[in-house]
This record gives structure tokens, C-alpha cells and sequence, in this order.
């Protein structure tokens, strides 16, 4: 027997565990890492449970609502749209504002000559009147009215570039300052010039002087028509100016003188009142033109109602309104030059009268020599005798003159129209002469030469407008009155016209016209 204190030969059983009993198992390994991170267990159950829910979801109805959805989102588009008024229903909110506020805004004061222009032009101005006009191009603009350059077809009237060239002749600018300078002094206080009035306004220029020269009184409308256009042709307006005052009186009486029912400015007597009340038209949508007052707006879309109206159907105009079937070249350009002015100014106008009007053209021309007649094909002009008789009755190119600057109005452009080279050289033949003895004077006829020949410039190596140029200081320049109460006016007994119907008034309106044509209007088919 052992000796129980020997205790290396004692056999102790260990309790720790044997080597083989020490081995981890994946399933061990997995349990033990899943106690210690439940959250994962609870994450993967999650994502297990939305996956579930995502595939229940009825995926096709979702996107056939969605279609009904997008689908009825289109269909209401045109709903809202046609909510919005229709061009049609502006057009005639416009007329209501025109209507009423604009004839409280004509009202203009009786008892301050004065304040004329302050009443006319009290209102802001026409929305209305940021018109996109048909000659804003450069390339049109460089010529009708005043001086050239983009801005309509008026030019640059009142400009500092007067681009009066040499070929007038020196002293063209002090011309024009004379002419404007005796028109205002033979203003009448009313606003008017007065046709066999205007002497009661001499002496102003020449003290105790007196001018001699009267016209016919049932002028009196057109004729201030003339001197207003004399004016805005300056540049001077309603507004601006340095005869602004001058302007607003003249466009005031006018106003005065419009029958309301009719929308005619004067009264129907003799045969000449559509002249007259062509011209003053033209005055009024230039005056409004620039002014862009609406309280001028009413005036002159009522007097170009009345244009519209008064034209022979499928034709052009004459002496009466209602018209009585007949048609003549003459008042047929002054009507043409007031729609154009209106078209301008954003009135309304009926443009199948610029058809009718270039139909008459067409049917009083002859087209183998170019000429233009008064009412007949192809005739001379008329050259009305004064009280001597002196005066042959056919004489004369006015109304190729007139021809020709319509055609340029309406748009036609020499270069490509044969007859307009024709109208051109007929008047190339006559040019301007101041002649006292014989039968050259018709400013009536130098008005509408030196606005065609200016149009023309130089075509096909023809220099028209040079060669009527080079004419303007002997005709114009020279001739105008330079001493007395007469000093800018010119003489009315050596014309054909002037001496009997217009007489000063109408000699110095048309003579400050012709010299104007350098910056009334631009260029109407492009430079040359």
C-alpha cells in the first residue's frame, strides 16, 4: 500500500476539459454570435417583412390611376385656356375705353388760348401707340418725313441731322424759319388761318404792314390743315417743340370744326370740302402720331371713318360724301396719304381702299407714256385760270406727280414697277422754275415733284432727285418774300392756284413743305 503522503504517485483526475472537448462548432459559433447581436435578427426580419409587403402591392391598378391622373391633368389644359377673352373680346374693351373717357379728354378749355396744348396733352399718353410700324427698317428709313434712320416712317424730324444737303442751296434751314415764323404770325387767335382773313394779323413782322394775297374762305379748314402739317413737318407737336403752342391751337380748332355725327372737319359747301377735310385729317393722325394723346385718338379715327365711307366701292374718292359713283386723282392722294398716316398711328382703316386706290391709278394712266390724268386716261392736269384768264386750263404733270407719290404710299417700288420710271421722267422734263411772266409756278405741283424725286433718288444712273434738287433754291429759296410783313411768305398772284383759291396761306404752307422733303418722311421702298 501506498504512502498516502507520497503525492506524486497519486492519480488526480482533472476537471478541465479535454483537448477534444475544446472544439467550437459552426452551429456553436453562429449561436453564440446571435446572443450577442439580436438587432441583426431583428433587422433582417424587418427587411424580410417590407420585401413582403412591396410584392403584395397591386403595382398595374397604381399605374392606370396614375394614367387616369395624367391623363385628365391634359384633358383640362385647353379648359383653362379657353377661359382667357379671345382677341375678339379685347378689341372691344379697347372701344369702351376709347369712347367715353376720350371725349371727356377733347374737352379742351375755351377761355385760355394758352393753355391749349396743356389740355390737349394733359393725359399720359395712348398704350396703344408702341406701334410696330411697317417702316422701321433701316434700309426704309431714309426718307419720309425727316431725316432718315430707324423710327418710322416720320424720320427724324426735329433732329439735330437736318441732312438739308448743298444742293438746295445755302439758306435752306433759314428758310424754313422764315416760312413758320409768318405762318405764326398770321395765326388767328381762334387756332385758325384764316383763308381771306389773315391780314387782321398783320403787323407783327413789320409794324403798319399789311400782306396782300387773300384766298377763298371755304378753305379755311384745309388750309389749316396745310400750315399744321408745315409745323409737325418741323418736328414740332402738341408737346415738343418751339411752336408747340402754334401746333395745339391749330389742331384745337380743328377739333372744333368736326361734325359729331359725321366725323367731317368743316362744312359741306362748293365741291373742294373732301380736300379739305383729307388734309386736315392727315394733320390730325400725324398730330396724334406723335402726341400720342387719346384725347386726339376719338377726333381722328371718326374723320377716318368718314374716308373709308366716303370711297366710291371697288374705286377711289371725289368731291362728295356719301360718293355718287365718281372717282379723281387728286383728292384720291391726299386720302391715301391721311389712311397711310392713320395706319401709322395705329387707327383702324380698311386697307382694301389702298386696292381701290391703285385700281384708279391703274385705270387713268397711260401706260405708253406714263402720264396720269385728273379723271380720264392719260390727260394733262388742270391749271384753273384767275380772274385775267391767264391761266390755260391743260397744262401740267401734277397728277403724275400725285401718281407717282401714291404709288410709293402704297408700297410700290420703282426699280420694279416700269410706270413709276415713266411717271419719273415726265416730271425729270419739268422741272421747277420761278417765273413770274410765264406759267411755271404750281407749288401744288412742285410739292408732290420733289417728294416723288426725292423718293426716286438716283435709278439706273438717272439722277432725278439731283436734278430737281439742283432747281430748289431758284424755285423756293430765291423766291420767298425776304422784307416786311411778307417775309416768309410767298407770293400767291404768280400761281395758278394760289392767286384765286389759296392764296398766301396756301403759297407759304406748300413752300415750307417742298423744303422740308429732305427729313419729312424716309425712305419708303429703300435707299437709292
Amino acid at each position: 500500500m501506498s504512502n498516502p503522503s507520497d503525492l506524486s504517485n497519486i492519480h488526480v483526475e482533472s476537471s478541465l476539459p479535454k483537448s477534444w472537448e475544446t472544439e467550437t462548432t459552426f452551429n456553436d459559433s453562429l449561436y453564440e454570435w446571435m446572443s450577442r447581436a439580436p438587432w441583426l435578427a431583428l433587422s433582417v426580419a424587418a427587411h424580410l417583412v417590407v420585401a413582403l409587403i412591396l410584392m403584395a402591392i397591386p403595382w398595374e391598378l397604381l399605374e392606370a390611376d396614375k394614367s387616369k391622373e395624367i391623363q385628365a391633368s391634359v384633358d383640362q389644359t385647353p379648359e383653362e385656356q379657353f377661359e382667357d377673352p379671345p382677341p375678339e373680346e379685347k378689341e372691344e374693351i379697347e372701344e369702351e375705353v376709347i369712347e367715353e373717357p376720350i371725349l371727356k379728354d377733347a374737352e379742351v378749355s375755351d377761355h385760355n388760348e394758352d393753355v391749349a396744348e396743356v389740355d390737349l396733352d394733359s393725359v399720359s399718353g395712348d398704350p396703344e401707340m408702341n406701334a410696330d410700324s411697317p417702316f422701321n427698317e433701316k434700309g426704309q428709313n431714309d426718307v419720309i418725313g425727316i431725316g432718315g434712320g430707324a423710327g418710322g416712317k416720320f424720320g427724324n424730324r426735329g433732329g439735330g441731322n437736318r441732312n438739308l444737303k448743298a444742293g438746295g442751296g445755302a439758306g435752306v434751314e433759314q428758310s424754313i424759319k422764315d416760312g413758320l415764323e409768318w405762318l405764326k404770325h398770321h395765326q388767328s387767335p381762334d387756332g385758325s388761318w384764316d383763308s381771306d382773313g389773315f391780314m387782321s394779323n398783320c403787323g407783327k413782322i413789320a409794324a403798319g404792314a399789311v400782306c396782300s394775297g387773300p384766298g377763298e374762305s371755304v378753305h379755311d379748314v384745309g388750309l389749316t390743315g396745310l400750315a399744321l402739317l408745315a409745323f409737325l413737318g418741323d418736328g414740332n407737336t402738341t408737346r415738343e417743340g418751339t411752336y408747340k403752342e402754334v401746333v395745339a391751337r391749330g389742331i384745337k380748332w380743328i377739333k372744333e370744326q368736326q361734325d359729331p355725327d359725321t366725323g367731317l372737319y368743316g362744312e359741306k359747301i362748293g365741291h373742294a370740302y373732301m380736300y379739305s377735310h383729307a388734309i386736315a385729317t392727315l394733320a390730325m393722325c400725324e398730330a396724334y402720331y406723335f402726341s400720342k394723346s387719346p384725347s386726339l385718338k376719338r377726333t381722328a379715327q371718326d374723320a377716318v371713318n368718314l374716308i373709308t365711307t366716303a370711297r366710291v366701292p371697288y374705286s377711289a374718292w371725289r368731291y362728295h360724301f356719301p360718293p355718287e359713283g365718281d372717282s379723281d386723282t387728286s383728292i384720291t392722294g391726299w386720302m391715301v396719304f391721311a389712311l397711310k398716316s392713320a395706319e401709322e398711328a395705329k387707327l383702324q382703316i380698311d386697307k382694301e381702299a389702298f386696292v381701290g386706290a391703285k385700281s384708279w391709278l391703274d385705270e387713268v394712266t397711260d401706260p405708253a407714256t406714263g402720264r396720269t390724268g385728273y379723271t380720264d386716261r392719260g390727260g394733262l392736269s388742270s391749271r384753273i385760270p384767275n380772274i385775267n384768264e391767264k391761266w390755260p386750263r391743260e397744262k401740267g404733270e401734277s397728277m403724275t406727280a400725285v401718281s407717282l407719290m401714291t404709288r410709293f404710299f402704297l408700297g410700290d417700288d420703282p426699280a420694279k414697277e416700269q410706270i413709276m420710271e415713266k411717271h419719273a421722267q415726265l416730271l425729270r422734263a419739268k422741272p421747277p422754275k420761278w417765273d413770274p411772266d410765264g406759267l411755271s409756278v404750281d407749288v401744288y405741283y412742285w410739292y408732290y415733284g420733289f417728294y416723288s424725286m426725292f423718293q426716286m433718288g438716283t435709278l439706273k444712273g438717272v439722277k432725278y432727285w439731283d436734278e430737281w434738287q439742283k432747281a430748289m433754291k431758284g424755285a423756293i429759296v430765291d423766291s420767298q418774300t425776304k422784307q416786311g410783313d411778307e417775309k416768309g411768305s410767298w407770293e400767291p398772284a404768280v400761281d395758278a392756284w394760289g392767286s384765286y383759291h389759296g392764296g398766301r396761306v396756301y403759297m407759304t404752307a406748300f413752300g415750307v413743305l417742298c423744303l422740308e422733303v429732305y427729313f419729312r418722311y424716309t425712305k419708303l421702298v429703300g435707299s437709292r
